[in-house]
């Protein structure tokens, strides 16, 4: 064995417990690949040119707090935070500081419905609303024709046929309403501009009706039923819905801070109404084990079968870029973005059989999480990417 690969081999390791997290068993040495195996840790001077990419990107953006992990082939390759997560303490960001993750929510629910499907609770072209609708007569006694079309692909793929993220989204408005009150609103007041399945516009609020989809067919809260079945699986034990007021920030949490480095317009949106399509907060490393779990890869062990993979990650015939619950391409590669006032994030999985997740603590309109990450990525040659 090589100088440069028994350095690589002691260093990865030494992130066994992190790894090992992944799988959430006691033993991680048992369930993962041999050690001997190691991918490739960045070198002293690639680390070095990530943290000047990392620190570059703060400066340009006045981010205040920037956490980054990555894994290749199943295996943590690097974990850092750089910043501060409290401007008036200063309070260090590490990598197990918690971040809101906005729109990476989207992934989440979809593997939650996928899981119902593969218990045989749901199907792809199961109605939502009316007579043979999962959703019945919830919420209204009747639905305009449109509504009664529309199926759960639709709501996963955002070809429900309106209600989308313009000045308009729904879920921005009335914040006195709850979960029922705004979707019965919605369904009676905002008429569907196209047929369901013939166009594309992304739409937090059909990730909202998703979130009821899952509620009505298992009996449990949103939270409770992803925990269980989705993110426990993963060896995830620490995300959670987010809270919605600074006062109730949770442990090792990070403050959000606006376009104008105020924490104040970060903390007037109601995240727990946003549960099922923005409302959890995690870590990076959370968002890399969730990924590697439904990688498609089988190097760590997956928490749905290939064939639901397939489905989950098979663009509609309205948008070849978008899939359910997830961006793609032809690599291909998935992944996706979120932003919320105060929080920016970004979740990727590639061909080459890399994931990562990157997450700061303001949002910016310049400020591309994603060009950053490929780049990070690219400095170290033997990742690939």
């Amino acid at each position: 064995m090589t100088r440069v690969r028994r350095r690589a081999v002691l260093r990865c390791a030494l992130s066994a417990i992190w790894v090992g997290a992944f799988s959430g068993l006691a033993s991680p040495l048992l369930v993962w690949p041999p050690v001997v195996e190691a991918e490739p840790l960045p070198a002293k001077k690639e680390a070095d040119i990530i943290a000047k990419i990392a620190r570059e990107t703060m400066r340009q953006h006045d981010v205040p707090a920037l956490s980054l992990a990555i894994a290749k082939r199943g295996q943590c390759v690097y974990r850092h935070a750089f910043g501060v997560v409290d401007k008036g303490t200063g309070e260090q960001a590490t990598p197990d500081t918690l971040f809101r993750i906005a729109s990476l929510t989207k992934p989440i629910t979809s593997v939650a419905i996928f899981s119902l499907i593969e218990q045989g609770r749901l199907s792809l072209g199961d109605r939502i609303f009316g007579e043979h609708g999962r959703l019945g007569f919830d919420y209204a006694p009747v639905y305009p024709d449109r509504v009664t079309r529309i199926t759960l692909h639709h709501l996963l793929t955002h070809t429900a046929g309106g209600w989308g993220n313009g000045r308009d989204d729904p879920t921005y408005l009335y914040p006195e309403m709850d979960h029922r009150e705004l979707i019965r609103f919605v369904l009676l007041t905002r008429v569907l501009s196209n047929e369901p399945g013939t166009h594309y516009e992304y739409s937090n609020f059909g990730y909202s009706i998703l979130g009821r989809v899952i509620e009505k067919m298992t009996g449990q809260p949103y939270s409770d039923y992803v925990q269980q079945s989705v993110l426990h699986r993963c060896g995830i034990h620490d995300m959670a819905l987010g809270g919605n007021t600074l006062t109730e920030r949770a442990p090792h949490e990070a403050i959000y801070y606006d376009a104008n480095g105020s924490a104040d317009k970060a903390y007037e949106i109601d995240l727990r109404r946003r549960d099922s399509h923005g409302g959890w907060i995690a870590t990076p490393s959370d968002l890399v084990r969730f990924t590697m779990h439904v990688d498609g890869e089988g190097i760590t062990p997956s928490i749905l079968t290939r064939d639901s993979i397939k489905a989950m990650t098979t663009p509609s015939a309205a948008n070849s870029g978008y899939a359910c619950g997830w961006a793609v391409n032809g690599v291909p590669n998935w992944w996706h973005d979120g932003r919320l006032p105060g929080s920016a994030a970004i979740m990727v999985r590639t061909a080459s059989g890399l994931c990562w997740a990157a997450f700061a603590n303001t949002q910016r309109d310049r400020l591309d999480l994603d060009q950053m990450m490929w780049r990070v990525v690219r400095s170290v040659p033997a990742w690939h990417a």
